[in-house]
């Protein structure tokens, strides 16, 4: 029977490919009941319970002074992983204009947009419905489909885009490497090791782009947009919409933790701190704080844009570990030093949380 239900559950997630149509496509079509190739093992909570103490995001206005925006990105880091970045100059139009293009990408007739359906990029572009990493008891596919743009090394062959999301998101990607380096040195000041350190050590680049589209559910607590992860980035910048869905987990982590509600800011961008700053190059000074999607609507889809600044040093013979300057007697490295590709390869095996980084921790005896 189990290998009756396994193969079942293969041809329908095969058929779900095949169709090219995406989570989209299931609305479109009038769906009424989630496949079981989503279903979670157990209703979602969609918020956490009241708490006596409220909670937000904190924010770092980059209009302040530099050695107050330099504080609130260290405050921040090292406290909650997350922050809004407010006054940041990136224009607010090019942000609009990007979540729209996203947008309207998704919401292409359906034989426009199955044109570009892969589950491997095709040159610089993709889009799919991306399977969770197979965990216990989780769903199959998350109820989101992703529109994935690499924009380097090189020049981006982003010519398979439709022209006006092409020059949106191609925008926007410009005016986020800027402010990318100017968060790579905030960053590294507020780690106390001069401006230029990240930049010098690791080259940090914004050039993956990934645009979900999360569509309106019919039954919103029996799935999820994504499954709890952290990101395996130095840094992530997220612009959204107003809809909301977003949730980070409280605490020092583990199963323990409490899920609380991330409300969008209107204008301000997210910024989360990527396992790779937190462990390996903080020597754990910041905090990666693992966080998830959950749907919210039966109406609304949500869109976000997330681009991750990541190493460009990605080689074989590129290792990454703490800062010498952030070892010292009383702090050793708490871990090992790795490559991207090690590093890569722990994520697909065990999973898109903190287990994944953990592999590389110094043992108390080296």
């Amino acid at each position: 029977m189990a290998a009756t239900k396994d193969h079942d559950a293969a041809a329908a997630l095969a058929a779900f490919h095949e169709s090219r149509a995406g989570v989209r496509g299931l609305v479109e079509s009038g769906v009424n009941a989630v496949p079981p190739i989503f279903l979670t093992a157990s209703p979602q909570p969609q918020s956490s319970p009241p708490t006596p103490a409220a909670f937000s995001i904190p924010a770092v206005d980059f209009s302040l002074p530099r050695s107050d925006t330099v504080a609130l990105v260290r405050a921040a880091a090292r406290s909650c992983g997350f922050f809004h970045a407010i006054n940041h100059g990136v224009p607010s139009g090019t942000v609009a204009s990007a979540i729209t293009a996203a947008r309207a990408f998704h919401e292409q007739p359906r034989a426009a947009r199955s044109a570009f359906y892969s589950m491997e990029p095709v040159g610089a572009v993709a889009y799919s419905t991306i399977p969770n990493a197979p965990q216990q008891g989780a769903p199959v596919l998350p109820w989101r489909d992703t529109l994935r743009v690499r924009f380097g090394p090189g020049e981006p062959d982003l010519g398979r885009l439709p022209a006006a999301c092409r020059d949106a998101l191609r925008e926007y990607q410009r005016s986020l490497t800027a402010f990318g380096k100017e968060m790579a040195g905030l960053l590294s000041e507020a780690l106390g090791v001069g401006a230029e350190r990240l930049e010098e050590a690791m080259r940090v680049e914004g050039w993956l782009m990934a645009c979900h589209y999360y569509p309106p559910c019919p039954e919103p607590e029996r799935v999820v947009g994504s499954l709890e992860h952290t990101d395996p980035s130095l840094f992530t910048v997220l612009a959204q919409d107003g809809v909301g869905g977003l949730q980070v987990r409280r605490g020092d982590g583990g199963a323990g933790g409490e899920w609380v509600d991330v409300a969008p800011v209107n204008g301000a961008l997210l910024v989360n701190i990527g396992d790779v700053l937190k462990q390996a190059v903080s020597n754990d000074e910041l905090k990666s704080v693992e966080h998830r999607m959950v749907i919210k609507s039966t109406q609304d889809a949500r869109v976000s844009i997330a681009l991750f600044f990541n190493p460009a040093k990605r080689g074989a013979s590129d290792h990454f570990g703490p800062l010498p300057e952030l070892v010292t007697a009383e702090k050793p490295a708490q871990y090992r030093s790795f490559t991207v590709p090690e590093f890569m390869s722990s994520r697909r095996e065990y999973g898109h949380s903190r287990s994944s980084i953990e592999r590389f921790k110094m043992s108390s005896g080296q």
